[in-house]
Parts: C-alpha cells; structure tokens; sequence
C-alpha cells in the first residue's frame, strides 16, 4: 500500500513506522504525464515488495515538503532507512570510514524519471 503524505508532520511520522527497514517516497504530481505512469507501478511494487514502505508525495499539495526535500524534477524518488535518506556515505561507512568528506552529502539513492527497472532495482538492492 502506498501512503499519502500531506506534509512534513506526515512525513515524519511515515518515516518513524519504518524504523530500520527501507521506505521509498514518490514525488510526484497529478498534472505529470510520467508520474500517471509510474502511479499503478508503484503501487504494484507496494504490494510486492511488503517489507519495504511506500509514501506518495504530491508536490503541488506540499510544497514546503518539496522544497524541503530538495525536489527539483518530478517523479523523484528518494530511498530512506531509520529516518535518514540513504547515501553512497551511509552505505560504505563501514568498508571505507572517512575516505573522502564529500561521500556524506552525495545522495545516489534519490533518482528522477519514470524509469520503473531502476526503482525496482534500487529497492532489491537496499531491502
């Protein structure tokens, strides 16, 4: 199942109930074709993927959490685990402990597209 968020209350709450496991959110809008596209995929892989939590975002109904986010292209989808967005940093740590400062702030498990095999591969790969 997929959760509306309506705003960073919301969000955050949404975040909380994952805990430890992987929450994937949608960013997206009513008005975008690749987003109408990407609606009954994304929920197909809601109820695949039962371990994984799904959020839907509609950017024009919050746009403070858009902004927030740093939601610059719809969809975007971004990839979070015990609250925290997923980070090439986050995922490495322990192979690689402070390699190289820029690691922290560079988000690779955010992407923007409908491109249905790369959100589906990312999940399979961070469940």
């Amino acid at each position: 199942m997929v959760q509306i968020i309506n705003d960073m209350n919301e969000f955050k709450t949404f975040l909380t109930a994952a805990g430890h496991k992987l929450a994937v959110v949608e960013f997206s809008s009513k008005w975008c074709g690749p987003c109408k596209r990407m609606v009954p995929v994304f929920h197909a892989m809601s109820v695949k993927y039962q371990n994984v939590f799904f959020a839907n975002v509609d950017v024009n109904n919050s746009p403070e959490l858009a902004e927030t986010c740093h939601i610059k292209t719809i969809p975007t989808f971004q990839m979070f685990k015990k609250s925290q967005k997923v980070t090439l940093f986050s995922r490495i740590k322990r192979i690689i402990c402070c390699y190289r400062s820029e690691f922290m702030s560079n988000p690779i498990f955010e992407f923007s597209g409908a491109d249905a095999k790369k959100l589906e591969a990312k999940i399979q790969e961070l469940m």
